[in-house]
């Protein structure tokens, strides 16, 4: 998720967003200590969209 997108959600979309991206990012990382991803990158991706979402948040917070 880039963060032009991020931007456009509103605070309880991004809520929900979080905690999915959260859960997603959990299970890679299960997953690749049991069996190695293909893919391990996909491990950063999901990490950093966790992080681009938990930033905007603070950001709206703040304001």
């Amino acid at each position: 998720m880039k963060q032009s997108e991020v931007k456009e959600l509103s605070v309880e979309e991004l809520g929900s967003k979080l905690i999915e991206a959260k859960k997603q990012h959990s299970d890679l990382k299960i997953a690749h200590s049991v069996t190695p991803l293909e893919n391990p990158l996909q491990i950063r991706r999901a990490r950093r969209t966790v992080a681009r979402i938990a930033t905007e948040l603070t950001k709206r917070d703040n304001q």
